[in-house]
């Protein structure tokens, strides 16, 4: 997995901003919008939603990227074979195939080039992305992160949002592995709330 403490800034549907970190780079392009009720959520509109996603992604340094609409399409469907898989493993089912099979058809082409480059100063070196890649390229990165999530040890950490509202899907990399909200800020808190009213009305 792409290694990175950035996450994501969402907003409630109140409006309210949050920080959710799903822990990979796979699972970053999720809340992007999806199959079926997630659909709703879409922001992947044009290409240059994509190149947006991307510099906002944990991908560090942010890569220059140019997407055209046969790649925009790509990452929908990406998208949407990494949705049903994350759900399928977070709930005990075994992935679908033919959602298997768009991941690794998409890992098989090129990734992201990278390279090295003097660090400011020359005193020593910073890794950089290479020239204006392809989103192609982007893809094949994002979906070799998702093999090394699926294929690795922190693939039975995948869960769903304890949330009964809350649909959003991360991968617990804490070292206690009890993570069970996507944000404390939103989810995990609201819980609380609810708690402390409950506990209220009790006595």
């Amino acid at each position: 997995m792409t290694e990175s403490a950035t996450g994501l800034v969402l907003h409630s549907p109140e409006g309210v901003p949050y920080r959710f970190d799903p822990g990979a780079l796979c699972l970053e392009l999720l809340p992007t919008g999806g199959p079926g009720e997630f659909a709703r959520h879409e922001v992947l509109h044009e290409p240059v939603n994509l190149v947006v996603w991307a510099s906002r992604s944990r991908l560090r340094p942010s890569p220059v990227v140019e997407v055209t609409e046969v790649e925009l399409a790509a990452a929908r469907e990406l998208r949407a074979a990494l949705w049903r898989m994350a759900v399928d493993q977070a709930h005990g089912r075994t992935p679908r195939p033919e959602d298997v099979e768009v991941v690794n058809d998409t890992a098989a082409g090129p990734p992201l080039p990278v390279r090295l480059l003097r660090s400011d100063g020359g005193a020593g070196w910073a890794r950089d992305w290479g020239p204006a890649a392809t989103g192609a390229q982007l893809l094949s990165t994002v979906a070799r992160d998702a093999v090394d999530l699926f294929g690795g040890p922190y693939a039975h950490r995948i869960r769903e949002c304890a949330s009964e509202d809350c649909y959003l899907v991360f991968v617990d990399t804490s070292r206690p592995g009890r993570r069970r909200w996507c944000s404390m800020e939103r989810c995990g808190n609201r819980h609380k709330v609810r708690a402390l009213r409950a506990r209220r009305e009790e006595e």
